[in-house]
């Protein structure tokens, strides 16, 4: 397989039937003698080695996802600097969402608090009613 010619859904594909054959190939094995089975297993082994040799050998030189020394998948240093910024803008939009939400929220509360303190230091009551129980609906009521 030649770079140009890289399909994503035909890899997934045959990644797809492979994991099916295996499938088979390992429920068949109960029922083999012990050293078949061992041979067989060996024989699998060996066949996927050389499949991921021959893969990492015909991957296409520019993939996105590429694979650190250590092993763990890295953002590709072929790739275009918009396709990394276009990986990290959809956390960035939510951080930034989760944000406003917040001010919001806060200035939605600060409004109340304050709205709650002009109205009771525009209006004339005695200290005896800020302990009444109908204080509440009293706050609550429209102003005359």
């Amino acid at each position: 397989m030649n770079a140009s010619a890289y399909n994503p859904e035909a890899d997934a594909l045959q990644a797809r039937l492979a994991a099916r054959f295996a499938l088979i190939l390992n429920e068949q094995t109960v029922k083999l003698p012990h050293d078949i089975g061992e041979r067989l297993r060996f024989a699998r082994e060996q066949a996927i080695a050389r499949a991921r040799v021959s893969r990492l050998q015909s991957a296409p030189a520019n993939a996105v996802v590429g694979r650190s020394a250590g092993g763990a998948a890295t953002l590709g240093a072929g790739s275009p600097w918009w396709l990394k910024v276009a990986t990290v803008m959809p956390l960035l939009v939510l951080v930034v969402g989760l944000l406003v939400i917040e001010q919001l929220t806060l200035r939605e509360q600060v409004l109340a608090a304050a709205q709650i303190d002009a109205v009771l230091l525009a209006d004339d009551l005695p200290p005896g009613a800020y302990a009444d129980p109908g204080f509440g609906e009293f706050l609550k009521a429209p102003p005359p």
